[in-house]
């Protein structure tokens, strides 16, 4: 007849220090992981937005007009107020609500700090 292992019985056939020192490793491994989850790594680079719909448009940032080049980049840093505009006066807006720093972020999956533009203001990862 076999015989019924319990989990105390396991337990007790593994000597203490092991376990201390496997769950030691586990800790070490999964904490950093955790911590970097949250952490916003183009938060001192800003992210880049590339020109991708085939037409220049301009842009404000801080109140200046600027000429903004099909596949030319920007950078945006989260305290920006980026707004892009469809003709050179910088008087007709491009995206009917333009995104913020964190609408870039959450698009940017592969974490390289880089989106694009698209026609009719479709935002995606580069």
């Amino acid at each position: 007849m076999a015989k019924v292992l319990r989990c105390r019985d396991v337990v007790k056939r593994i000597p203490f220090q092991r376990m201390v020192s496997a769950f030691m490793v586990i800790a070490l491994t999964l904490f950093p992981l955790l911590a970097s989850a949250d952490e916003d790594l183009c938060r001192e680079t800003g992210i880049y937005i590339m020109n991708h719909i085939g037409l220049d448009l301009s842009y404000t940032r801080k109140g200046d007009c600027y000429l903004w080049k099909h596949t030319h980049r920007i950078n945006v840093k989260p305290e920006d107020t980026l707004i892009i505009y469809r003709d050179m006066t910088c008087e007709t807006e491009y995206c009917s609500k333009n995104p913020t720093y964190d609408v870039y972020k959450s698009l940017d999956a592969n974490q390289n700090c880089r989106v694009r533009i698209l026609p009719d203001c479709t935002l995606s990862d580069m």
